[in-house]
Formats: structure tokens, sequence, C-alpha cells
């Protein structure tokens, strides 16, 4: 069985293409064999697909779930007993969410990840942290929508977290000012979802004519863009709009999903998703075969993570473009992608589970 230990401290985008490729093809040859013989369901598909798991296949011919077939079907391949946490995606009213379950490891590696990938952006220190969101997402412990999901893991990376809404999902701006003025002069934290962030505190803050000084500010943000596409909202409006009421110019966006948490694609200064180590990304023309680069298609996405369950190989629901591979003007190595949003026949929904108002 392929051991994340193996790679964790190597940095996450240093791997050439060919040394990827050579880590990739042994580590999903093992994931694949381990989901077979432990997740009946996945067993039958493979079978059902004439796919001789025992035939170590290049990294693009592994068969994908279609992202909507863990909303229909509990997969886990590790018993029920060792389930620790289980994480729900949001859904439309009416529809199940994903359910994803994660025994011990997966649910350690998910974090240790999503620490290594972000700390590579904004450096190893724990800053003072500030939630734009409400603690009572994170009432029940062992069982996390994507927002509870996010916090948790994100919250590793800071220090005093402190949720700017209360339990009404109202902003509390003497919380905030409180929160700014303890932290005056000093890097902040930021985490929120991105229409959470735009709703919940750049409207606040615009409706009631204030600013919040928060140039030191880092801001990590993701999911949910739907909302804002809705709105005419793009990430250069969210950016500059955010920037003119608390000043903060270090944005990171990031693009991922609860059915592969912890495997997350940053923002980097050039405007580009960036794949990992950790993870990988292929996109696909209707027919399922792969497209060039600069080609829009569905995308694909591969994690080294899921241990406890078949979500390292995903069909998303998301279009987008893969642009380049190892030749990022930002210098880091690896595939570089935009997302351009639902494919027009899939499911309308915010995979960060973000707050409706409704």
């Amino acid at each position: 069985m392929f051991n994340l230990d193996s790679i964790i401290d190597v940095a996450p985008y240093s791997l050439k293409k060919s040394e990827k490729r050579a880590l990739y093809g042994d580590a999903f040859f093992s994931l694949t064999q381990h989901h077979y013989e432990n997740c009946e369901p996945y067993g039958k598909i493979l079978n059902a697909l004439s796919v001789d798991p025992s035939i170590q296949q290049d990294v693009a011919n592994i068969p994908f779930l279609p992202v909507r077939i863990f909303k229909e079907h509990d997969l886990r391949s590790v018993e029920e007993s060792q389930v620790v946490k289980t994480m729900t995606s949001s859904g439309t009213s009416g529809q199940r969410p994903s359910k994803i379950f994660l025994d011990r490891d997966t649910s350690k590696n998910q974090t240790k990840v999503l620490v290594k990938v972000t700390s590579s952006f904004i450096g190893k220190k724990r800053l003072p942290m500030l939630v734009i969101d409400s603690k009572v997402v994170l009432k029940d412990r062992k069982q996390f929508s994507a927002r509870g999901a996010g916090i948790v893991g994100f919250s590793m990376l800071g220090h005093d977290v402190t949720y700017a809404l209360d339990e009404n999902m109202e902003l509390d701006v003497e919380i905030v000012e409180e929160f700014y003025r303890k932290h005056e002069g000093s890097d902040i934290l930021i985490f929120g979802f991105t229409f959470m962030v735009w709703e919940y505190f750049y409207k606040k803050f615009e409706e009631l004519n204030k600013k919040l000084p928060l140039d030191h500010g880092i801001l990590i943000h993701g999911g949910g863009w739907k909302k804002l596409e809705e709105q005419s909202v793009d990430n250069a409006t969210f950016k500059s709009k955010l920037g003119d009421v608390c000043g903060i110019e270090r944005v990171y966006n990031y693009y991922g999903m609860v059915e592969q948490t912890g495997s997350i694609f940053m923002e980097c200064e050039v405007g580009y998703l960036h794949s990992s180590i950790f993870s990988d990304v292929i996109t696909r023309r209707e027919d399922f075969s792969i497209c060039d680069f600069n080609e829009a298609g569905v995308i694909q996405l591969l994690s080294l993570l899921p241990k406890s369950y078949p979500g390292h190989s995903i069909l998303s629901e998301d279009s987008g473009i893969i642009h380049g591979e190892d030749d990022c003007q930002c210098g880091r190595l690896g595939k570089y992608f935009t997302v351009h949003g639902r494919i027009e026949s899939a499911e309308i929904r915010g995979c960060s589970d973000t707050f409706s108002g409704q």
C-alpha cells in the first residue's frame, strides 16, 4: 500500500513531469488495488468496465468515478468501525449530499497535505486567524459539512482563531474590530468561503461605510463562485472590491471539493491554479478522450490521499482548461489551469456548502 509519509517532506511543487509520473504510476496502482479489494461496489464497477487491477495502468487510464456517485452510494474501503469522521458536501434542496468516510490515517493525511500546500504560499508561521463564518458550523465534530471541514483544516495554520459571524450568521463588527486592534501591525490570516466573504463580510462593511485597515492580512478563500457569477462578480472584481474595504492585497483563491479534501489547488501570483505533488488534474472531452493544453474540457481530479474510500480518481462536474505543465511564470512545477464553472448538464451546487440565508 502506498505510504504518503514517503513524500510528505518533499516540497509540494518540486517534482518534474517525469518524476511525478513515476511516483503516480506506483501510487495509483497501489490505491486502485486497495479499493478494489476493500470496497465491494468499487470492485463491481471495475469488473463491469473489464478493468484488471492487477495490471498497472498509465495514470490517465485509471478508472474515474463521477463525483455524483458519492451522493447515490455509501462507498467505504475500511470497516465501519474504523470510520472516525464523515464529511458531507452541499446539495440542492431535496438532493442527498455526498458522504465521505474517513479513517484516522486518511483524515490525518488530509490535514498534513492541506497545511503543507498552503504553507508553501503563506509561510510556516502560525498567524492570528479570523474565520468569516460562525462556530456553529462545527457543532458535530464527527460529521462535518464541507464548510466545517475547511475551517478545521485551515485552522491548523492559525492561532487565536476568531469567528467573525455570530450564531445567526450576522457579522459581529465589534468582534472583528477587537481582533484587528489586538493584532494591529501583525500579519493576519483570514479564511472563508468565497460567497460568504463577499456576502457577509465585504457587503456588510460596505453597507456600514466602514473601512478596516487589513493591509497586513492574508486571505484564503474558495468555493461558492456560482452565486458570485450571478452577481457579475469575477475573481478580479472580488479582489479589487475587497481591497477597497480592507486593503487586503495578498489574496489566494483555491479550488477543491469535499470528495478530495486536503488536495487543494492554490492560485498562484500569475492567476493560475496549481496541482501539487499530492494531486493532479486531467481535462476530458465529451467522449472522455484527453484534451490538449488550452482546450476546455471536464475536469478529472486525482489525489494520493483517499485510502478509506475510493476517491483517488474523480470526474468532477466542472469545466476547465489546463494551460501547461512545469513552465508557469510563477516558477512552480506541475500542471496549472483555470476553472470556468459547472458543465451545463451538471447539478448546480456550491462545493463549499455556502450558507444561503434563506
